[in-house]
This record gives structure tokens, sequence and C-alpha cells, in this order.
């Protein structure tokens, strides 16, 4: 089995789906197709080309949580992360191939939709007051290095 890590732009083609692991974890799994597009200059058109389907898999509790509050079928996604290929014998004894993607990030696709950011806070035990930030007019870009009388 080989592994090349490879980012895939597609929809996702299935809602996202978590299950619960005999060993305690989790997984969420999800199928995307990416089809390839190109300009037909005689027919003055996009023409679509073959799709891609592929598995995204995953397996980290942070990815999961994202991926199940912010995606369903139909949206636009990117989706980085190792693929893999497994073979397998169906019931009627046919040999298949099923592409996956153990997925280190997803996200939505900013060029074909919007999506409103909300960023996870994490809490530092060790650290119970909030992180202060400058004020905007502790900033002094814009201001000359030197001045000249």
């Amino acid at each position: 089995m080989y592994e090349a890590n490879t980012a895939v732009i597609g929809r996702v083609v299935t809602q996202p789906v978590v299950r619960g692991l005999q060993n305690g974890e989790q997984l969420l799994s999800f199928r995307l197709a990416s089809t390839a597009r190109r300009y037909d200059q005689a027919a003055g058109d996009w023409v679509d080309g073959g799709t891609l389907y592929l598995t995204v898999s995953c397996w980290r509790r942070g990815i999961i949580e994202g991926v199940e509050a912010s995606l369903q079928r139909g949206d636009p996604v990117i989706a980085y992360g190792q693929l893999r290929s497994n073979e397998y014998t169906t019931r009627d004894g046919a040999e298949r191939t099923d592409l996956e993607m153990r997925a280190l990030a997803v996200g939505p696709d900013l060029g074909r939709c919007t999506a409103p950011v909300v960023r996870k806070t994490f809490a530092r035990p060790d650290r119970t007051d909030p992180v202060e930030r400058p004020s905007v007019d502790a900033d002094t870009a814009g201001e000359p290095a030197t001045t000249h009388s």
C-alpha cells in the first residue's frame, strides 16, 4: 500500500456520518466527488471530464467535530490527507478497489461558497486569565522610522 499526501477539491456526495468503534474511538466518513473540467473552444463551453470518487475518513476529534458541525451533502470542499487504496472482494466475488483519504484537514472551498469562521478555543489548564491583545493604537506601522528637522 502506497501513501501520498495530496489535496482534492470536490463536493461532498454523501452526508458525513460519525461511527463509534469498538475501541472507543470515533470515525467520521463521507464520499467526495471531484470532476475534472476543461474549456472546449470548439463548443465554446466548459466540458466535464472524468470523476474521481473517494472516501474521506476523519479520525482526530477536532476534525470530526469541525466536519460534523460544518459540512453536509452537496458542499464544495477541499480535503487534504494521505491517499490509500483498499482492495476487497464483494459478496458476489467481484474484485474492487476503493480510494480512501485519511484526512488531515477538510474545509469549504471558498472559491465556490462562503463560510463564517468560528475559531475553536482550547483552554490551557495553567492559565486562567485571558490573553491581552495590544490595542490598535499601540501599532506604529505607517509612522516614519526617523524624523528630520
